[in-house]
């Protein structure tokens, strides 16, 4: 469970309650995108947790901020290592799509999270997206995102999770990540920004709500041809790993579905899921 700090529901431009490192409320001036809720949580367990907690309740989609994250997760059931000052976020929604539509959504937040960097340093040289949700920074990942979501009757989702980690202050030990995984960094390291986790917030949340408006206007391609301008990687030969077998070929691009193409010697291969190595 979450012990909260505040909580708003934006109206647009306006003033949010945050809380200092001394635990004390300060407030902030902040383009709040219309519509969608802010959730500031001291410690929680998990920003993915307490969104499936709150789900059934939700009256709009809603961003939840853990200053203090004891249980962060990443993909395949992996520990996501929080240190102080990091950002640990998750935005919960309701959309009742199938679930490959839902899962598009790791597209957009990825390049939400892309514009947020740009944002908040003022720089996008050294920023690209790795396949399926990573953003690397000098090829050091920075970022990640984690989506899950909840279904229904009749096949719809009733709620999605994406839950973002960002190594704002300081990057994880690299005992704690696993071998041949691309080596973690932080922004305060790479760019000399000191970025806390309430200001990236709100660069970040105006960033999603415009691309996610990109994307229920639109559909996919627009947002899989603002990912591919900013992918790591294209053009050049990677390694695509699951628990099953492993494909090497060449990063060709990522086809309607999301799925990462690879051209190898039997030909073209739409990979769906996998951890990729350069």
């Amino acid at each position: 469970m979450g012990r909260a700090v505040s909580f708003d529901r934006g109206i647009g431009t306006g003033r949010f309650d945050q809380a200092n490192k001394s635990g004390e409320k300060t407030q902030t001036m902040s383009n709040w995108p219309q519509d969608y809720g802010r959730r500031v949580l001291a410690e929680v367990d998990s920003t993915n947790a307490e969104a499936a907690r709150i789900a059934p309740q939700l009256a709009g989609p809603e961003w939840i901020l853990g200053l203090r994250q004891t249980q962060g997760r990443g993909r395949r059931g992996r520990a996501w290592v929080d240190p102080n000052g990091n950002f640990a976020g998750t935005l919960v929604m309701r959309p009742a799509e199938s679930p490959d539509q839902v899962a598009l959504r790791s597209f957009v937040a990825s390049l939400a999270l892309y514009d947020a960097f740009v944002a908040v340093t003022g720089r996008s040289d050294g920023l690209s997206l790795k396949w399926p949700n990573d953003v690397l920074l000098n090829g050091g990942k920075v970022a990640g995102i984690l989506l899950e979501s909840a279904g229904m009757a009749g096949g719809a989702v009733s709620h999605i999770a994406i839950g973002i980690g960002v190594n704002l202050a300081q990057a994880p030990d690299t005992g704690a990540v696993e071998t041949q995984a691309t080596r973690p960094v932080s922004l305060l390291s790479e760019t000399g920004a000191a970025v806390s986790p309430e200001e990236f917030l709100d660069a970040l949340a105006p960033a999603y709500a415009q691309w996610e408006a990109q994307f229920a206007t639109y559909g996919f391609e627009p947002i899989r041809t603002a990912w591919l301008a900013r992918a790591a990687r294209i053009g050049e030969v990677i390694t695509a790993r699951t628990t099953r077998d492993e494909t090497t070929g060449t990063f060709e691009t990522v086809d309607s579905a999301g799925n990462l193409v690879l051209k190898t010697a039997k030909g073209r291969v739409a990979i769906p899921a996998a951890d990729i190595f350069f």
